[in-house]
C-alpha cells in the first residue's frame, strides 16, 4: 500500500494529485498568475477527499523543472514546506517527463517529444520512451532555439506535446503535437516516476531537494541607452 502526493506550478498550469493504492485523485487549473493561491487549497482538498492527513503520506513528488523560474521556485518552496513539517521524503520529477507521461496516458503511444516554451526564443525539449510504464528520457533535456533543435536532431517520435509547439509551430515538422490535449504538465503524470523512486528509496529530504532550470540566465530588459 502506498500514499503519494504530487504538486506542480512550473508552467501556466497549477496541479496536484494523490495516489491512494492505485486510485488517483487530481486537481488541475490553468491560471498563470494564481499558483500561490491555488496550490495549497488543492492539496487540502485532495487530502480531505481521500480521508487522510499529510503525515500519513509516504512521500511528496514535485515538478523540479524545467519551467518558469518563478513557477519552479513556488513548487519547490511549497514542497519543502510540506515535507519539512510532515517529515516526508521528496521526489523531484522532470516537467518534460510529466508531459510525455501525459501523452502516454491520453493516447497510449510510447515515444514522445516534450517541449516547453522557454521564452527568449528558446524551448526546453526532451525525448522520452516508455519503459515498464514510465516515460524515460532517451536524450538529455536541453534549452535551445527551435531552429537549432530541428537542424541537429534526427530522432523520431510518435507524438509531441507542450507549449513549445504552440509558440513554435515549425516543430510540427518533426512530429505531430497534441497541443490541445496535453498543453502543460500535470501533477498526476509525475506519479509513475515518483512511485518508482519511492520503491527504490530514492527520496531526498526537504533540505536536499533541488530545482532543475536548464538555463542559468534570466530574462531581463535593457535599460535605455544600453
Amino acid at each position: 500500500m502506498s500514499l503519494l502526493m504530487a504538486i506542480d506550478t512550473a508552467t501556466e498550469a497549477c496541479s496536484a494529485a494523490l495516489w491512494q493504492d492505485g486510485n488517483v485523485l487530481s486537481r488541475y487549473q490553468v491560471a498563470p498568475r494564481g499558483h500561490t493561491e491555488l496550490i495549497l487549497p488543492m492539496v487540502e482538498e485532495l487530502l480531505a477527499e481521500a480521508g487522510v492527513t499529510l503525515t500519513q503520506l509516504d512521500g511528496l513528488a514535485f515538478g523540479r523543472g524545467p519551467g518558469s523560474f518563478t513557477g519552479v521556485r513556488i513548487t519547490l518552496g511549497v514542497a519543502q514546506g510540506l515535507a519539512f513539517g510532515a517529515d516526508l521524503p521528496l521526489f523531484g520529477v522532470s516537467n518534460l517527463q510529466a508531459l510525455a507521461q501525459g501523452v502516454h496516458r491520453h493516447t497510449g503511444c510510447d515515444t514522445v517529444l516534450a517541449t516547453i516554451d522557454a521564452r527568449m526564443g528558446e524551448i526546453y525539449a526532451g525525448g522520452f520512451a516508455l519503459e515498464q510504464g514510465v516515460m524515460t528520457g532517451t536524450r538529455p533535456e536541453a534549452v535551445l532555439p527551435p531552429a537549432e533543435f530541428l537542424a541537429n536532431c534526427q530522432d523520431q517520435w510518435q507524438q509531441g506535446a507542450g507549449s513549445g509547439f504552440v509558440t513554435y509551430p515549425e516543430l510540427t515538422e518533426r512530429v505531430k503535437a497534441l497541443c490541445e490535449a496535453v498543453p502543460f504538465p500535470e501533477a498526476q503524470d509525475m506519479l509513475p516516476q515518483a512511485l518508482k523512486d519511492l520503491a527504490a528509496g530514492r527520496g531526498v529530504s526537504a533540505a536536499e531537494a533541488r530545482p532543475v532550470y536548464l538555463r542559468d540566465k534570466v530574462t531581463w530588459q535593457k535599460l535605455p541607452g544600453r
